[in-house]
C-alpha cells in the first residue's frame, strides 16, 4: 500500500497521474515478483525461482535464467498481480477513509511549509494546530520578515567585466 500510495494520492486528490506515478508502479511490482521469486511469501510456497547470473559487468544487470514451466510463470504473474493489487486496493481505502486529514495535512503545509512530526500527530487526530510564530531577535522583540528588493541584472556595480 505505501508503494502505492503516490499513485492512488494522484488519482483521488489530483484526477491525474504523473510518471512519478509509474515508478511507484514499477517498484511495487518489482518487490511484488520478489516477494514471490525469492522470498517464497505466497502460496506457491518457500521456493526460489529463477537462477541469477551474479557476474556483473558495467552497463549489465544480473540476468535471471528462467528455471521452471510457462504454468509456474503464469502462476507467478498472478500471485505479482493479486500482491499489487491488493497493495493498490489498501492505498485507496486508507486514503479515501482519510480525506479530510490530508486536505487539513495540504493547507498546514502551504502556511507552514514544514511540519514536524507532533504537528502531523495533530492533524491527523483532528486538533487544531497553534499558530505560526514569528522570529524573534536576541532582544526579544518580534521580526517581520520582508522580501529582499529586486536586483537588478548584471553585475554588481564597481565590479569589472571578466572580458
Amino acid at each position: 500500500a505505501i508503494m502505492m500510495g503516490g499513485r492512488v494520492a494522484e488519482e483521488i486528490f489530483l484526477q491525474q497521474m504523473t510518471t512519478g506515478a509509474g515508478n511507484d508502479i514499477e517498484q511495487a511490482s518489482d518487490l511484488a515478483r520478489r516477494m514471490v521469486c525469492e522470498f517464497g511469501m505466497s502460496p506457491l510456497g518457500p521456493i526460489t525461482f529463477g537462477k541469477k547470473d551474479e557476474q556483473i559487468f558495467l552497463g549489465r544487470e544480473i540476468n535471471q535464467h528462467r528455471d521452471f514451466s510457462e504454468e509456474t510463470a503464469k502462476q507467478i504473474d498472478k500471485e505479482v498481480r493479486t500482491l499489487v493489487d491488493a497493495g493498490y486496493q489498501s492505498a485507496v481505502q486508507i486514503l479515501s477513509n482519510n480525506k479530510e486529514a490530508m486536505h487539513r495535512m495540504s493547507a498546514a503545509l502551504l502556511e507552514r511549509e514544514v511540519l514536524d512530526a507532533n504537528e502531523i500527530k495533530m492533524i491527523i487526530e483532528g486538533k487544531e494546530l497553534p499558530p505560526v510564530k514569528a522570529p524573534f531577535s536576541g532582544d526579544g522583540v518580534q521580526q517581520v520578515l520582508k522580501p529582499e528588493p529586486a536586483r537588478s541584472p548584471g553585475l554588481a556595480p564597481g565590479h569589472p567585466s571578466p572580458a
